[in-house]
Protein backbone atom coordinates (compact mmCIF):
# COMPACT_ATOMS: atom_id res chain seq x y z
CA UNK A 1 0.00 0.00 0.00
CA UNK A 2 2.84 2.08 0.97
CA UNK A 3 4.23 1.76 -2.24
CA UNK A 4 1.26 2.56 -4.82
CA UNK A 5 0.74 6.00 -2.73
CA UNK A 6 5.08 6.93 -3.65
CA UNK A 7 3.98 5.84 -6.87
CA UNK A 8 1.02 8.29 -6.99
CA UNK A 9 3.49 11.00 -5.09
CA UNK A 10 6.01 9.83 -8.49
CA UNK A 11 3.69 10.68 -11.23
CA UNK A 12 1.82 13.60 -9.81
CA UNK A 13 5.20 15.20 -9.72
CA UNK A 14 6.35 14.37 -12.98
CA UNK A 15 2.60 15.57 -14.35
CA UNK A 16 3.05 18.71 -12.82
CA UNK A 17 6.39 19.34 -14.08
CA UNK A 18 5.50 18.25 -17.12
CA UNK A 19 2.57 21.08 -17.37
CA UNK A 20 4.52 23.86 -15.94
CA UNK A 21 7.15 23.81 -18.95
CA UNK A 22 4.38 24.20 -21.35
CA UNK A 23 5.11 28.20 -22.01
CA UNK A 24 7.92 26.46 -24.66
CA UNK A 25 7.86 23.33 -27.21
CA UNK A 26 9.51 22.94 -30.52
CA UNK A 27 7.69 22.91 -33.72
CA UNK A 28 5.54 24.86 -35.86
CA UNK A 29 1.64 24.17 -35.50
CA UNK A 30 0.00 23.81 -38.70
CA UNK A 31 -1.16 27.07 -38.90
CA UNK A 32 2.04 29.40 -38.59
CA UNK A 33 3.74 26.53 -40.98
CA UNK A 34 0.81 27.96 -44.04
CA UNK A 35 1.91 31.87 -43.23
CA UNK A 36 5.77 30.95 -42.89
CA UNK A 37 5.72 29.13 -46.49
CA UNK A 38 3.35 32.27 -47.60
CA UNK A 39 6.07 35.10 -46.17
CA UNK A 40 8.44 33.40 -47.87
CA UNK A 41 7.30 32.81 -51.03
CA UNK A 42 6.37 36.41 -50.81
CA UNK A 43 10.15 37.72 -49.75
CA UNK A 44 11.43 35.07 -52.48
CA UNK A 45 9.34 36.43 -55.49
CA UNK A 46 9.96 40.58 -54.22
CA UNK A 47 6.27 40.81 -53.12
CA UNK A 48 7.14 43.51 -50.53
CA UNK A 49 3.99 45.24 -50.66
CA UNK A 50 1.83 42.02 -50.24
CA UNK A 51 4.48 40.94 -47.65
CA UNK A 52 3.32 44.15 -45.42
CA UNK A 53 -0.06 43.99 -46.08
CA UNK A 54 -0.61 41.05 -44.69
CA UNK A 55 1.80 41.30 -41.65
CA UNK A 56 0.85 41.45 -38.00
CA UNK A 57 -0.20 44.68 -36.81
CA UNK A 58 3.07 44.64 -34.67
CA UNK A 59 5.30 44.68 -38.26
CA UNK A 60 3.00 47.65 -39.18
CA UNK A 61 3.20 49.31 -35.86
CA UNK A 62 7.18 49.11 -36.18
CA UNK A 63 7.82 50.28 -39.58
CA UNK A 64 6.46 51.87 -42.40
CA UNK A 65 5.55 50.40 -46.28
CA UNK A 66 8.47 52.54 -47.94
CA UNK A 67 10.68 51.62 -45.19
CA UNK A 68 9.76 47.83 -45.30
CA UNK A 69 10.42 47.88 -48.73
CA UNK A 70 14.11 49.50 -48.47
CA UNK A 71 14.85 47.25 -46.20
CA UNK A 72 14.15 43.87 -48.17
CA UNK A 73 15.55 45.99 -51.60
CA UNK A 74 18.85 46.42 -49.66
CA UNK A 75 19.09 42.84 -48.49
CA UNK A 76 18.20 41.15 -52.12
CA UNK A 77 21.04 43.53 -53.60
CA UNK A 78 23.66 42.66 -51.24
CA UNK A 79 22.87 39.13 -51.31
CA UNK A 80 21.24 38.28 -54.28
CA UNK A 81 18.50 35.41 -54.53
CA UNK A 82 17.65 32.83 -51.47
CA UNK A 83 19.24 29.70 -53.24
CA UNK A 84 18.94 27.19 -49.76
CA UNK A 85 17.52 27.20 -46.81
CA UNK A 86 18.09 24.60 -44.03
CA UNK A 87 16.11 24.64 -40.64
CA UNK A 88 18.09 25.51 -37.61
CA UNK A 89 15.51 25.69 -34.48
CA UNK A 90 11.75 26.30 -34.28
CA UNK A 91 10.17 27.60 -31.25
CA UNK A 92 7.11 27.88 -29.89
CA UNK A 93 6.13 30.44 -27.17
CA UNK A 94 3.38 32.01 -25.21
CA UNK A 95 4.68 35.29 -23.18
CA UNK A 96 2.89 37.80 -21.83
CA UNK A 97 5.26 40.39 -22.17
CA UNK A 98 7.36 42.53 -24.94
CA UNK A 99 8.87 42.20 -27.45
CA UNK A 100 6.30 39.93 -29.04
CA UNK A 101 3.49 39.82 -26.45
CA UNK A 102 1.10 36.42 -27.22
CA UNK A 103 1.24 33.34 -28.78
CA UNK A 104 4.74 32.88 -30.97
CA UNK A 105 6.69 30.91 -32.93
CA UNK A 106 10.81 31.73 -33.52
CA UNK A 107 11.77 30.19 -36.40
CA UNK A 108 15.58 30.17 -37.84
CA UNK A 109 17.46 29.40 -41.13
CA UNK A 110 20.51 29.09 -42.16
CA UNK A 111 20.38 30.99 -45.46
CA UNK A 112 22.87 30.32 -48.47
CA UNK A 113 21.86 33.50 -50.45
CA UNK A 114 23.68 34.24 -53.92
CA UNK A 115 26.29 36.19 -52.84
CA UNK A 116 26.85 35.23 -49.35
CA UNK A 117 25.55 33.14 -46.95
CA UNK A 118 23.83 34.23 -43.21
CA UNK A 119 20.95 33.65 -40.63
CA UNK A 120 17.13 34.65 -41.13
CA UNK A 121 15.33 34.27 -37.99
CA UNK A 122 11.26 35.01 -38.97
CA UNK A 123 8.76 35.86 -35.63
CA UNK A 124 5.26 34.45 -36.54
CA UNK A 125 2.39 35.72 -34.05
CA UNK A 126 -1.00 34.68 -33.31
CA UNK A 127 -4.24 36.66 -33.87
CA UNK A 128 -7.72 34.96 -33.54
CA UNK A 129 -6.45 31.89 -34.82
CA UNK A 130 -4.58 32.88 -38.00
CA UNK A 131 -0.74 33.05 -37.97
CA UNK A 132 0.63 36.81 -39.34
CA UNK A 133 4.67 37.61 -39.59
CA UNK A 134 5.59 40.01 -37.12
CA UNK A 135 9.13 39.95 -37.75
CA UNK A 136 11.94 39.14 -39.94
CA UNK A 137 15.76 40.04 -39.36
CA UNK A 138 18.98 38.95 -41.54
CA UNK A 139 22.30 38.57 -40.57
CA UNK A 140 25.40 37.99 -42.90
CA UNK A 141 28.99 39.67 -43.11
CA UNK A 142 27.98 40.52 -46.36
CA UNK A 143 25.96 43.17 -45.26
CA UNK A 144 28.72 45.02 -43.29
Amino acid sequence: MRNIGLFVTLVLIVISAACSQGTRRSGVPAGAQAALDRSLEDIDAGRYEKLYHEAADEWRNETTLDESKATFQRLRDKLGNVRTRNLQSAREEQTSTAPIKGHSVVIVYQTTFERGEGMETLTLLEHGGQWYLARYFASSSQLK
